[in-house]
C-alpha cells in the first residue's frame, strides 16, 4: 500500500514536472515568455520556475531553470535576441554560462528559500509572496553579473552603456533592467504566489 501511494505520488510530481516544462517551451515558441524592449528582453519565464520550486521543491526548481535558461540560449541561437547573436558569436561559453546555470541556481534557490520560510512562523500567502519575489530578484542578480563579467567590454554592449550616459558596469546594471526588474519582481510576486498557493491547496485535497 505505502510502495503504491510513493507511486502515485512520484507520477504525479513527474506529471507536475513535465507540465511546468511544457509552458516554459509553450512561452518561448510563442513569444510569450520574452517581451522586446529596447536592447533586452523582460520575459516571465521565471514564474513557472518559480511556481515549480515552491510546489515541487529545489530540485524541480533547478530543473525548470535549466529548461528556462536553455530556451533562453536558443534565443540567441536562432537569431530572436538579437544582441544575444552577437554576444554568441564572440563567447558562446560565457552566453551558456550567463544564461544556464545562472538559471539553474535561480530555480533550486527559490525552492530552498521556501522551505526556509516554512519554519519561520509567518503567513502562507507572506512566504509564498517573498519566494516569489526571491526568485524573480536573483534571475535578475545572477544574469546581470554574469552578464557583465563576460560582456560588459564587448562593443555591442559598450554601444548600449554609451546610450544610457554610463560607463560603470554597476550604474549600467540598474540602468538597464532597473524598471524591468521591478516589473518583473511584481509580476512575479503575483502571479507565482497565487498560483503555487492554489495548487499547493489542491494537492492538499
Amino acid at each position: 500500500m505505502a510502495q503504491l501511494k510513493n507511486t502515485r505520488a512520484r507520477t504525479q510530481y513527474l506529471v507536475k514536472l513535465a507540465i511546468l516544462a511544457a509552458i516554459l517551451f509553450f512561452l518561448e515558441v510563442t513569444g510569450l515568455g520574452y517581451i522586446r524592449i529596447p536592447f533586452i528582453s523582460m520575459t516571465i519565464m521565471q514564474v513557472p520556475v518559480i511556481i515549480g520550486a515552491i510546489v515541487l521543491g529545489p530540485a524541480a526548481g533547478a530543473v525548470l531553470g535549466a529548461v528556462f535558461g536553455l530556451t533562453s540560449f536558443w534565443q540567441a541561437v536562432s537569431g530572436k535576441d538579437p544582441v544575444g547573436s552577437i554576444l554568441l558569436s564572440q563567447n558562446p561559453f560565457g552566453l551558456a554560462v550567463t544564461t544556464i546555470p545562472t538559471r539553474v541556481m535561480m530555480g533550486w534557490l527559490c525552492g530552498v528559500i521556501y522551505r526556509a520560510f516554512r519554519g519561520i512562523r509567518l503567513n502562507e500567502y507572506l512566504r509564498l509572496i517573498f519566494a516569489s519575489l526571491s526568485g524573480a530578484l536573483l534571475n535578475t542578480l545572477f544574469f546581470m553579473s554574469m552578464f557583465i563579467l563576460f560582456f560588459f567590454r564587448a562593443p555591442v554592449v559598450q554601444d548600449i552603456a554609451a546610450s544610457l550616459g554610463t560607463d560603470s558596469p554597476l550604474r549600467f546594471a540598474f540602468l538597464l533592467v532597473g524598471v524591468q526588474g521591478l516589473i518583473e519582481a511584481a509580476i512575479c510576486a503575483v502571479l507565482g504566489s497565487a498560483i503555487a498557493r492554489a495548487l499547493i491547496k489542491y494537492s492538499r485535497v
